[in-house]
Protein backbone atom coordinates (compact mmCIF):
# COMPACT_ATOMS: atom_id res chain seq x y z
CA UNK A 1 0.00 0.00 0.00
CA UNK A 2 1.29 3.55 -1.29
CA UNK A 3 1.96 5.83 2.02
CA UNK A 4 -0.35 8.28 0.72
CA UNK A 5 -3.45 5.34 1.01
CA UNK A 6 -1.81 4.73 4.33
CA UNK A 7 -2.31 8.02 5.84
CA UNK A 8 -6.08 7.86 3.78
CA UNK A 9 -6.79 4.96 5.81
CA UNK A 10 -5.73 6.27 8.90
CA UNK A 11 -7.76 9.62 8.75
CA UNK A 12 -10.70 6.94 7.97
CA UNK A 13 -10.28 4.84 11.05
CA UNK A 14 -9.41 7.90 13.06
CA UNK A 15 -12.89 9.94 11.65
CA UNK A 16 -14.72 6.42 12.38
CA UNK A 17 -13.92 5.69 16.13
CA UNK A 18 -14.85 9.92 16.67
CA UNK A 19 -18.50 9.01 15.30
CA UNK A 20 -18.18 5.73 17.42
CA UNK A 21 -17.66 7.43 20.35
CA UNK A 22 -20.05 10.80 19.55
CA UNK A 23 -22.79 8.22 19.41
CA UNK A 24 -22.14 5.92 22.24
CA UNK A 25 -21.93 9.44 24.48
CA UNK A 26 -25.15 10.27 22.99
CA UNK A 27 -26.89 6.91 23.16
CA UNK A 28 -25.83 6.97 26.83
CA UNK A 29 -26.05 10.19 28.40
CA UNK A 30 -29.25 10.87 30.72
CA UNK A 31 -30.61 14.21 28.69
CA UNK A 32 -33.18 14.84 31.01
CA UNK A 33 -30.99 15.16 34.30
CA UNK A 34 -28.43 16.91 32.61
CA UNK A 35 -31.04 19.72 31.17
CA UNK A 36 -32.30 19.60 34.86
CA UNK A 37 -29.75 19.99 36.84
CA UNK A 38 -26.97 22.27 34.27
CA UNK A 39 -29.51 23.91 31.61
CA UNK A 40 -32.32 24.67 34.03
CA UNK A 41 -34.14 27.65 32.39
CA UNK A 42 -35.81 28.92 36.18
CA UNK A 43 -32.37 28.50 37.85
CA UNK A 44 -30.80 29.98 34.91
CA UNK A 45 -33.06 33.50 35.47
CA UNK A 46 -33.08 33.74 39.03
CA UNK A 47 -29.28 34.23 38.47
CA UNK A 48 -30.12 37.61 36.52
CA UNK A 49 -29.09 40.08 36.72
CA UNK A 50 -26.96 39.79 39.92
CA UNK A 51 -24.85 37.43 37.48
CA UNK A 52 -23.34 40.54 35.19
CA UNK A 53 -24.34 43.66 37.17
CA UNK A 54 -22.67 42.03 40.46
CA UNK A 55 -20.51 38.94 39.87
CA UNK A 56 -19.42 39.88 36.08
CA UNK A 57 -18.50 43.70 37.21
CA UNK A 58 -16.82 42.40 40.47
CA UNK A 59 -14.51 40.53 37.98
CA UNK A 60 -13.79 42.83 35.54
CA UNK A 61 -13.24 45.20 38.64
CA UNK A 62 -10.85 43.00 40.34
CA UNK A 63 -8.73 42.23 37.42
CA UNK A 64 -8.40 45.29 36.60
CA UNK A 65 -6.75 46.67 39.73
CA UNK A 66 -4.77 43.10 39.88
CA UNK A 67 -3.67 43.57 36.42
CA UNK A 68 -2.55 47.66 36.86
CA UNK A 69 -0.67 46.86 40.56
CA UNK A 70 0.49 44.10 38.97
CA UNK A 71 2.13 45.58 36.29
CA UNK A 72 3.66 48.69 38.06
CA UNK A 73 4.91 46.89 40.93
CA UNK A 74 6.71 44.35 37.69
CA UNK A 75 8.43 46.97 35.88
CA UNK A 76 9.62 47.93 39.73
CA UNK A 77 10.93 44.39 39.98
CA UNK A 78 12.40 44.12 36.36
CA UNK A 79 14.36 47.82 36.36
CA UNK A 80 15.85 46.08 39.80
CA UNK A 81 16.81 42.91 38.13
CA UNK A 82 18.80 45.09 35.58
CA UNK A 83 20.15 47.09 38.16
CA UNK A 84 23.95 47.43 38.01
CA UNK A 85 23.18 47.53 41.68
CA UNK A 86 23.92 44.15 42.89
CA UNK A 87 21.65 44.28 46.43
CA UNK A 88 18.69 45.13 43.94
CA UNK A 89 18.72 42.65 42.01
CA UNK A 90 19.12 39.79 44.45
CA UNK A 91 15.79 41.05 45.96
CA UNK A 92 14.20 41.33 42.60
CA UNK A 93 15.10 37.92 41.82
CA UNK A 94 14.45 36.87 45.73
CA UNK A 95 10.85 38.09 45.09
CA UNK A 96 10.56 36.47 41.46
CA UNK A 97 11.65 33.22 42.41
CA UNK A 98 9.56 33.20 45.49
CA UNK A 99 6.34 34.54 44.01
CA UNK A 100 6.57 32.34 40.99
CA UNK A 101 6.97 29.40 43.20
CA UNK A 102 4.41 29.58 45.69
CA UNK A 103 0.59 28.83 44.56
CA UNK A 104 -1.71 31.97 44.13
CA UNK A 105 -4.12 30.30 46.65
CA UNK A 106 -1.72 29.96 49.46
CA UNK A 107 -0.64 33.74 48.82
CA UNK A 108 -4.35 34.80 49.17
CA UNK A 109 -5.04 32.72 52.55
CA UNK A 110 -2.06 34.26 53.92
CA UNK A 111 -2.76 38.03 53.12
CA UNK A 112 -6.59 37.23 54.17
CA UNK A 113 -5.94 35.35 57.29
CA UNK A 114 -2.52 35.02 58.38
CA UNK A 115 -1.32 38.16 58.11
CA UNK A 116 -3.87 40.42 59.33
CA UNK A 117 -3.94 37.64 62.23
CA UNK A 118 -0.28 38.25 63.06
CA UNK A 119 -0.22 41.98 62.70
CA UNK A 120 -3.74 42.72 63.90
CA UNK A 121 -3.70 44.39 60.67
CA UNK A 122 -7.20 45.19 58.42
CA UNK A 123 -6.52 45.25 54.92
CA UNK A 124 -7.83 48.30 53.33
CA UNK A 125 -11.29 46.69 51.23
CA UNK A 126 -11.73 43.76 53.85
CA UNK A 127 -11.19 40.39 52.61
CA UNK A 128 -11.94 41.22 48.84
CA UNK A 129 -9.19 43.72 49.51
CA UNK A 130 -6.70 41.12 51.10
CA UNK A 131 -7.05 38.93 48.58
CA UNK A 132 -6.32 41.61 45.46
CA UNK A 133 -2.97 42.80 47.35
CA UNK A 134 -2.43 38.93 47.05
CA UNK A 135 -2.67 38.67 43.59
CA UNK A 136 -0.98 42.13 42.81
CA UNK A 137 2.17 40.28 44.76
CA UNK A 138 1.81 37.48 42.53
CA UNK A 139 1.26 38.31 39.32
CA UNK A 140 3.89 41.47 39.72
CA UNK A 141 6.11 38.26 39.96
CA UNK A 142 4.94 36.77 36.41
CA UNK A 143 4.56 40.20 34.69
CA UNK A 144 8.32 41.51 35.88
CA UNK A 145 9.84 38.49 34.28
CA UNK A 146 7.69 39.37 31.22
CA UNK A 147 9.05 42.85 31.24
CA UNK A 148 12.91 41.74 31.57
CA UNK A 149 12.88 39.48 28.60
CA UNK A 150 11.47 42.57 26.25
CA UNK A 151 13.22 45.22 27.65
CA UNK A 152 16.58 42.57 26.70
CA UNK A 153 15.27 42.17 23.21
CA UNK A 154 15.23 46.02 22.56
CA UNK A 155 18.35 45.49 20.20
CA UNK A 156 21.64 47.35 22.02
CA UNK A 157 21.87 49.46 19.04
CA UNK A 158 18.81 51.60 20.11
CA UNK A 159 20.32 52.43 23.51
CA UNK A 160 23.67 53.24 21.56
CA UNK A 161 21.89 55.72 19.30
CA UNK A 162 20.27 57.14 21.98
CA UNK A 163 23.34 58.03 23.99
CA UNK A 164 25.02 59.25 21.39
CA UNK A 165 22.19 61.35 20.91
CA UNK A 166 23.36 62.44 24.61
CA UNK A 167 20.36 61.16 26.50
CA UNK A 168 21.29 60.07 30.16
CA UNK A 169 20.66 56.37 30.71
CA UNK A 170 17.37 56.86 33.01
CA UNK A 171 15.80 58.83 30.18
CA UNK A 172 17.25 56.28 27.72
CA UNK A 173 15.38 53.51 29.59
CA UNK A 174 11.91 55.61 29.55
CA UNK A 175 11.60 57.09 26.32
CA UNK A 176 13.26 54.76 23.82
CA UNK A 177 13.68 50.97 25.62
CA UNK A 178 10.52 50.62 27.03
CA UNK A 179 7.78 51.97 24.63
CA UNK A 180 9.47 48.70 22.31
CA UNK A 181 9.58 46.40 25.51
CA UNK A 182 6.24 47.02 26.30
CA UNK A 183 5.30 46.41 22.28
CA UNK A 184 7.41 43.37 22.33
CA UNK A 185 5.50 42.02 25.27
CA UNK A 186 2.01 43.05 24.52
CA UNK A 187 1.07 39.52 23.80
CA UNK A 188 1.96 38.13 26.98
CA UNK A 189 1.14 40.81 28.99
CA UNK A 190 -2.63 40.40 27.11
CA UNK A 191 -2.12 36.83 28.24
CA UNK A 192 -1.29 37.62 31.77
CA UNK A 193 -4.44 39.88 31.77
CA UNK A 194 -6.55 36.60 30.73
CA UNK A 195 -5.23 34.68 33.55
CA UNK A 196 -5.80 36.96 35.86
CA UNK A 197 -9.30 36.97 35.00
CA UNK A 198 -9.36 33.62 36.28
CA UNK A 199 -7.26 33.99 38.80
CA UNK A 200 -9.95 36.44 40.43
CA UNK A 201 -11.92 33.14 41.46
CA UNK A 202 -9.51 32.37 44.16
CA UNK A 203 -10.37 35.01 46.01
CA UNK A 204 -13.47 33.01 47.05
CA UNK A 205 -11.43 31.86 50.01
CA UNK A 206 -11.31 35.31 51.46
CA UNK A 207 -15.14 35.44 52.29
CA UNK A 208 -17.00 38.31 50.01
CA UNK A 209 -20.25 40.29 50.85
CA UNK A 210 -23.10 39.85 48.97
CA UNK A 211 -22.01 42.77 46.85
CA UNK A 212 -18.56 41.79 46.52
CA UNK A 213 -18.94 38.45 45.67
CA UNK A 214 -17.01 37.54 41.53
CA UNK A 215 -18.54 35.00 39.35
CA UNK A 216 -16.96 32.39 41.21
CA UNK A 217 -18.51 32.90 44.51
CA UNK A 218 -21.67 34.00 43.01
CA UNK A 219 -21.78 30.42 41.61
CA UNK A 220 -20.94 28.77 44.28
CA UNK A 221 -23.42 30.55 47.02
CA UNK A 222 -26.60 29.96 43.82
CA UNK A 223 -25.68 25.97 43.83
CA UNK A 224 -25.88 26.17 47.68
CA UNK A 225 -28.75 27.70 47.54
CA UNK A 226 -30.71 26.40 45.07
CA UNK A 227 -29.17 22.56 44.80
CA UNK A 228 -28.68 22.81 41.24
CA UNK A 229 -25.32 23.20 39.01
CA UNK A 230 -27.13 25.39 36.46
CA UNK A 231 -25.00 28.63 37.83
CA UNK A 232 -21.74 27.25 37.24
CA UNK A 233 -22.67 27.04 33.72
CA UNK A 234 -23.66 30.63 33.64
CA UNK A 235 -20.58 31.64 35.05
CA UNK A 236 -18.31 29.38 32.38
CA UNK A 237 -20.38 30.84 29.92
CA UNK A 238 -19.33 34.62 31.91
CA UNK A 239 -16.16 33.44 31.72
CA UNK A 240 -16.06 32.72 28.11
CA UNK A 241 -17.32 35.81 26.68
CA UNK A 242 -14.99 37.64 28.96
CA UNK A 243 -11.76 35.68 28.09
CA UNK A 244 -12.69 34.46 24.23
CA UNK A 245 -12.40 37.97 22.86
CA UNK A 246 -9.14 38.66 25.15
CA UNK A 247 -7.74 35.29 23.49
CA UNK A 248 -8.08 36.10 20.16
CA UNK A 249 -6.37 39.24 20.89
CA UNK A 250 -2.95 37.49 21.79
CA UNK A 251 -3.16 35.17 19.16
CA UNK A 252 -3.83 38.69 16.55
CA UNK A 253 -0.88 40.27 17.89
CA UNK A 254 0.99 37.28 17.87
CA UNK A 255 0.47 37.29 13.89
CA UNK A 256 1.18 40.43 13.82
CA UNK A 257 4.77 40.63 15.72
CA UNK A 258 5.23 37.71 13.30
CA UNK A 259 4.09 39.63 10.11
CA UNK A 260 6.68 42.50 11.79
CA UNK A 261 9.72 40.73 11.97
Amino acid sequence: MKPSARRRLFRGVLYAVFVIVLAAVILVADWEAIQTNFFNPQVAAAAFPDVIITAAKNTIIYTAIAFVGGLILGLILALMKLSPVAPYRWVATAYVEIFRGLPALLVIFGFAFAVPIAFDWRPPGGSAGAGLIALIIVSAAYIAETLRAGIEAVPAGQREAARSLGMNPSWTMVSVVLPQAFRIVTPPLTNELVILIKDTSLLFIAGMALGERELTTFARDSVSQMANATPLVIAALMYLIITLPLTQLVAKLERHNKRGR
